[in-house]
C-alpha cells in the first residue's frame, strides 16, 4: 500500500484539524460572535486586530461556558418547568462581580423599559393634542 492510499481509508474526523470543534448534537453556526469578541479583546489589552484563531478559541470558550450555564440554570428551574432570571443568579451568587454586573444590567434594562413606556405616553399623548389641534383650526376655517 502506498503513502496515499493509506491516508484514503481515514475518517474525515480524524482529518479535522484543532480548529474544529468537537462533535455535538447540534450544529452551531461561527462566527456569530467575531466583531464583539474581537472588540472585547483589544478592550483588554489585545491587539486591534486578533489572530482569527484567537478569536474562534474565544468563541468556542464562551459559548461553551454559556452552554454549560444554560444547562445547569435548566436543572436548577426544572421544578417549575421554566428558565427565570433568578436560576441564572443563583449560579453565579458566589461570583460577586459577576452577580454585580448581571444586577446592575438588569436595573438599567428596566430602567430603558420605563424610559420607552414614558416616551411612547408622551408621544402618543403629543400625537392626540396635535389632532385636537387640528381638528379645531379645520373647523374654524
Amino acid at each position: 500500500m502506498s503513502k496515499s492510499t493509506a491516508g484514503e481509508g481515514l475518517s474525515s474526523k480524524s482529518k479535522a484539524g484543532p480548529s474544529q470543534p468537537p462533535e455535538t448534537s447540534f450544529k452551531r453556526k461561527r462566527g456569530v460572535f467575531q466583531k464583539e469578541l474581537q472588540h472585547m479583546m483589544y478592550g483588554f489589552g489585545d491587539d486591534p486586530n486578533p489572530l482569527p484563531e484567537s478569536v474562534a478559541l474565544m468563541e468556542d470558550i464562551v459559548v461553551e461556558y454559556i452552554t454549560d450555564l444554560v444547562h445547569k440554570a435548566q436543572d436548577t428551574g426544572s421544578n417549575r418547568g421554566k428558565l427565570s432570571v433568578e436560576d441564572f443568579l443563583y449560579l453565579i451568587r458566589k461570583d460577586l462581580p459577576k452577580r454585580n454586573r448581571c444586577k446592575e444590567l438588569l436595573s438599567m434594562n428596566e430602567e430603558l423599559k420605563q424610559a420607552r413606556k414614558a416616551f411612547e405616553t408622551d408621544e402618543e399623548n403629543l400625537r392626540k393634542a396635535f389632532e385636537a389641534d387640528d381638528d379645531k383650526l379645520g373647523s374654524t376655517e
